[in-house]
């Protein structure tokens, strides 16, 4: 595959993280007239067009985007493909949520057929959104996981998903069994994880749909494969932390029955978060596990209300999820919308800087994957967007005045949805496009 390099403002998180999550957006690197060099799917070089230049070669193909902006495609750290077509389902709260909605929608992924294209949809819209990556939760049934791997594994993405896990507290039609789901998993996993770009999570649903046997049982594949990853729900809603109370007595908290059971660790990801205490989020840290925040879902449901400061104080890892079906949009744009307006109700200011980071390279280090997604450093996947500040007229009115990164990312995170993202690239290779504008017409240097 030749060269190609993509013109155009650029975004690029490229600096060396040390651990530090709160400022560490501030490695970032902007620049007005910036070079995206691609070459065999992976980023070359990166940065200023007048310092990449030397290392195109006569070759090349240069696309011209020079009124738009290239950013790291986004990372979607915790999402339901199974709930897919019950996104804006009305209920009082997440328990009623789950038993009238999500459990008989669940129940048609027993159809390989239905997964199937369920799962293209489901991968469609969130390259239409700009998203590139995304850890996502199956049905309890091997065959949804296997459709949504197939269809990202043919799309070249790079995706963590995992078949659920539930042996109690849930209909009989989606129920396994503590060995069932051991074995399917195992299996799922020896299939999918390493598959390409394909990466495989165990996902117990959630405490009160595990039995303590069940919970043993991903003890046990966690230790013998430390590289699979781990996704669950934890302190999302107060009547479920009193359940989990109920079903596991003598534990200092929900979060503690997880590491009970070895399951909070580095490359763990807990949805939610919202009532924690600061000896939980401390664990979090020091454990490694990261904290997926799901500001759409939460004000959906009514959960609660995330805590930046509290997370900052501990250095909790923190990312953002659209969480849908509860949440009610995969884009991560009007993610980062709901997210600055909840951090305002705690009296907290999160930057635009700061939500474009932890849609992007945040979610990478705390999945260990800061090597490959989330940045467009010199030899990363190349996983990246195309952001038109021009996609509305009130778009195009309000970052006219932008007089700064900041104002222009904070535009686009307040008042951008899946129509600013007017490309999204995979591994090099253009997988969504809302149009075929002149600017994609190849020019040869």
């Amino acid at each position: 595959m030749a060269q190609t390099v993509y013109r155009a403002r650029l975004l690029v998180f490229d600096a060396p993280f040390d651990g530090i999550y709160p400022g560490a957006e501030q490695r970032a690197s902007f620049n007005e007239d910036g070079a995206l060099l691609v070459e065999h799917g992976r980023v070359v070089a990166s940065g200023a067009y007048d310092a990449v230049a030397p290392r195109i070669t006569a070759q090349a193909s240069v696309i011209s985007l020079r009124d738009k902006l290239i950013v790291p495609g986004f990372i979607d750290t915790h999402l339901h493909f199974a709930q897919t077509e019950i996104i804006a389902s009305p209920a009082p709260s997440l328990l009623p949520w789950l038993q009238t909605w999500t459990f008989p929608a669940e129940r048609r992924f027993e159809d390989a057929a239905y997964a199937r294209e369920v799962a293209d949809f489901f991968l469609d819209q969130l390259l239409a959104a700009g998203t590139t990556s995304a850890a996502v939760y199956c049905s309890v049934h091997p065959q949804s996981v296997h459709a949504l791997f197939e269809a990202s594994h043919a799309r070249n993405l790079r995706l963590i998903a995992g078949k659920v896990l539930m042996d109690r507290n849930c209909p009989p039609f989606l129920r396994d069994t503590a060995q069932s789901g051991y074995d399917d998993s195992l299996a799922l996993m020896t299939r999918w994880h390493g598959t390409g770009r394909q990466l495989y999570a165990l996902t117990p649903r959630f405490a009160p749909t595990s039995t303590q046997a069940q919970l043993d049982a991903c003890r046990t594949l966690a230790a013998a494969h430390p590289d699979v990853f781990i996704q669950s729900h934890v302190a999302e809603n107060t009547d479920e932390i009193a359940w989990v109370a109920q079903l596991f007595p003598g534990h200092r908290s929900y979060l503690d029955v997880y590491e009970h059971y070895g399951l909070l660790r580095r490359r763990a990801i807990y949805g939610h978060c919202i009532h924690l205490d600061d000896v939980d989020r401390a664990r979090m840290a020091a454990c490694g596990a990261l904290a997926s925040h799901c500001p759409t879902s939460n004000l959906f449901l009514g959960s609660g209300l995330f805590d930046f400061e509290a997370a900052d104080a501990t250095n909790m890892p923190v990312a953002l999820g659209s969480d849908v079906g509860a949440g009610t949009s995969f884009s991560m744009l009007q993610t980062m919308n709901e997210a600055h307006k909840i951090a305002r109700l705690r009296g907290y200011h999160l930057s635009a800087l700061r939500m474009f980071w932890l849609a992007t390279a945040a979610a990478a280090h705390a999945l260990e994957l800061a090597g490959h997604i989330g940045t467009l450093a010199a030899g990363s996947e190349a996983d990246f967007i195309v952001l038109d500040p021009a996609a509305t007229t009130l778009l195009a009115r309000r970052t006219a005045q932008a007089d700064s990164l900041e104002a222009l990312l904070f535009a686009f995170a307040l008042l951008g949805d899946d129509r600013a993202v007017a490309h999204t690239y995979a591994a090099g290779r253009l997988v969504h496009s809302r149009a075929t504008p002149p600017e994609l017409a190849v020019q040869l240097r």
